[in-house]
């Protein structure tokens, strides 16, 4: 079987390099368009057959698509694909622009986010644009459940997590943090580890897509009865954003109760997690994001109700999850976190072996591979849900 994936960026997005050579190792001839940068030798190193292309839609300069799909075109009667699995919104419109409706190569669009099917306009340019050709993987219960409520059949429609390697998340307590910003060692240390993603004003975002203002508003209601709370947050501001993440810094320094840390963007992410009491996520809007590691690294973990963190978030048995943008219910729930060590520890060993299952990148290969199997053959994949996960990891 030979399928052709693509990627918008040779920056970061390990999640592919994981899942292309898992699905090497399964016997899948993988073929990556994917424009030049850092990663391209990490995919050729692993046996992906790389051609050199950004495959992205061009917004700014549609002008320009014209080339792009006559390239693409060209790429995809050279390899001769059995199946073209794209993984962003940009990549996928060129997808099916350049080939067409009734071209007879199924098309994948493996969604990586939420983001997209929550605002009107952009959920409509997805789905006007698929054809018969087309089929979808979710890598969330929360957008499988959008795509079936949208009308989209369900042999149409598999589910598959990118996944991690579980072993690549287990940190050292080093003192690190305590040791470098003179943290007292009985002192209250949580924490959020994301980039600083600024307000899409054009979506009616008010406050960053991490919610880092929340953490803030939360950690000043805290710290009121806790007032040796530590918040550490780990991360930089993320493309051209400078003057975003600065906004937040100088947000955190107005508050008058609780510490606040910025690190900046730091390379020993692991041995981080393993110092935080509880690690915090408040996104409003994401797939699994950082749960899945503070989760694989044995912390206590705190999420917004969104996208794909009730997969991993189970209330009283994996972790606490608060409405998204709720600064109070926040602040109760990180209280409730700290006066608790014993739930603390119980709900991240649970909540570990949830994720190690769920999130295990063999495992999501073996999900993907068998989804082109059933696609190929016209049968429907049934998707391997977190309620069934859940109760494999607890038997």
């Amino acid at each position: 079987m030979k399928v052709l994936h693509l990627l918008k960026t040779a920056v970061g997005a390990s999640w592919a390099l994981r899942q292309t050579r898992e699905l090497i190792k399964l016997g899948v001839e993988v073929h990556l368009a994917l424009p030049d940068g850092p990663m391209v030798e990490k995919y050729r190193s692993q046996g992906v057959k790389v051609h050199i292309l950004q495959t992205a839609l061009n917004i700014k300069k549609p002008w320009a698509n014209i080339k792009l799909f006559r390239q693409f075109r060209q790429l995809v009667a050279d390899v001769q694909p059995d199946i073209i699995h794209s993984h962003f919104v940009a990549t996928t419109l060129t997808m099916r622009l350049a080939l067409g409706r009734n071209h007879p190569i199924p098309r994948i669009f493996h969604v990586p986010g939420p983001l997209h099917l929550e605002h009107g306009l952009f959920r409509r340019v997805d789905l006007w644009t698929a054809s018969k050709a087309d089929y979808w993987l979710a890598s969330c219960e929360w957008t499988r459940q959008c795509y079936l409520k949208n009308g989209i059949d369900s042999e149409r429609l598999g589910l598959a997590y990118y996944g991690v390697d579980v072993e690549a998340h287990h940190g050292q307590n080093k003192g690190k943090l305590h040791q470098e910003f003179d943290i007292p060692d009985d002192a209250p240390v949580i924490g959020n580890i994301a980039y600083f993603y600024p307000p899409k004003k054009y979506l009616g975002q008010k406050r960053g897509l991490k919610g880092h203002e929340d953490l803030i508003d939360a950690v000043d209601l805290v710290a009121r009865q806790r007032p040796d709370l530590h918040c550490i947050f780990v991360g930089g501001p993320w493309g051209d954003s400078q003057d975003y993440f600065d906004s937040v810094k100088a947000y955190a320094a107005q508050k008058h109760h609780g510490r606040f840390i910025f690190t900046g963007t730091r390379h020993d992410v692991q041995d981080i997690y393993a110092e935080l009491d509880v690690a915090i996520h408040p996104s409003h809007s994401e797939n699994v994001g950082g749960a899945v590691e503070s989760l694989l690294s044995g912390v206590a973990t705190i999420t917004s109700n969104v996208g794909g963190f009730p997969d991993l978030i189970k209330p009283d048995q994996t972790g606490w999850l608060v409405p998204k943008a709720d600064p109070k219910a926040l602040a109760d729930a990180i209280a409730d976190a700290l006066a608790n060590p014993e739930k603390r520890q119980q709900f991240a060993a649970q909540g570990y072996e949830l994720a190690a299952y769920l999130l295990n990148v063999k495992n999501n290969a073996g999900d993907i591979a068998r989804y082109y199997q059933a696609l190929l053959s016209e049968h429907a994949l049934s998707p391997r849900t977190n309620q069934e996960s859940h109760c494999e990891t607890s038997a």
